[in-house]
């Protein structure tokens, strides 16, 4: 069946309601380009998940980790779905767009551009460039 899916568009939008304020904070630097010209979106559906932002241009997708998120099994079958799926993923603790909010935005443009395509494991930054296929 062709045409939106009511469920999907309900929960997404349910979703960007209720930002929290780190979430709140980055989606004024990336919405309507204004992040180096790039398109994100927010709360994109990919297969039975929702993406915190999605440049669906780089197949990028940007979480936003509070403490909840602290060596998830969910959040890694997660990221591994999305990888098989096409999309790297970056995730950021929630603290890092708060306090650090210049070096966010240079880590996303890097992954952007391709300069960051390795995968980092680091606190305040966890990297899963999409598998190969």
């Amino acid at each position: 069946m062709r045409g939106p899916k009511t469920n999907t568009t309900s929960r997404a939008r349910s979703l960007r309601r209720s930002d929290n304020v780190s979430e709140a904070k980055l989606w004024e630097e990336l919405r309507a380009r204004r992040l180096n010209g790039f398109k994100f979106v927010r709360q994109l559906p990919i297969g039975r998940y929702f993406a915190d932002f999605a440049c669906r241009d780089r197949k990028l997708v940007i979480e936003i980790d509070g403490s909840q998120h602290a060596n998830s099994d969910y959040d890694r079958q997660r990221d591994r779905f999305m990888n098989a799926e096409g999309w790297s993923v970056a995730r950021f603790w929630n603290v890092a767009v708060l306090t650090e909010m210049e070096s966010v935005l240079e880590t996303i443009v890097a992954i952007l551009e391709g300069r960051l395509n390795e995968p980092e494991d680091a606190p305040d930054l966890k990297f899963m460039p999409a598998a190969e296929g």
